[in-house]
């Protein structure tokens, strides 16, 4: 086979490489955050009624050898509405206290039934990748957004 002919299949194959991590990195991107009005004093006051109980982090391994983390706790819902829409701030600390990741959940999102007043529910999150350099604790978690 000539020189040409080897340096038209290295560029194809190199064009199908690079069209293949392209589209992985594409499908794996997450999606743009939801359009929605902003929050009303009584919801921004509302938010000191949502508690998370018991958060606990574990880890197991998948059958490619990857490692995923899991987080589990109990969603509460202390006051008086139905919320019908909850971001979740969850904020990942090294040993020293210093934060090494911010990742916010959307627990219920208009799509599923409310959260209703006085009601708990399982909260469980994935994450396929965590810091080297966290410290294997439950994260802080931080009520940012409820809807009614």
């Amino acid at each position: 086979m000539s020189s040409r002919k080897w340096f038209a299949l290295s560029v194809i194959v190199l064009a199908i490489v690079v069209a293949i991590y392209v589209w992985a990195q594409h499908r794996h991107a997450r999606p743009a955050p939801l359009a929605r009005h902003p929050m009303s004093a009584a919801e921004k006051d509302y938010l000191k009624q949502i508690e998370v109980l018991d958060p606990k982090m574990s880890a197991a391994s998948n059958f490619l050898g990857d490692t995923l983390y899991y987080f589990e706790g109990q969603l509460v819902n202390k006051g008086s509405h139905d919320v019908r829409e909850l971001d979740l701030n969850l904020t990942f600390m090294d040993p020293f206290g210093q934060v090494v990741l911010r990742e916010t959940e959307h627990p219920i999102t208009p799509k599923m039934p409310p959260l209703k007043a006085g009601q708990t529910q399982p909260l469980h999150f994935t994450f396929e990748h965590l810091p080297a350099e966290w410290n294997e604790g439950p994260p802080q978690i931080t009520p940012t957004y409820v809807s009614f």
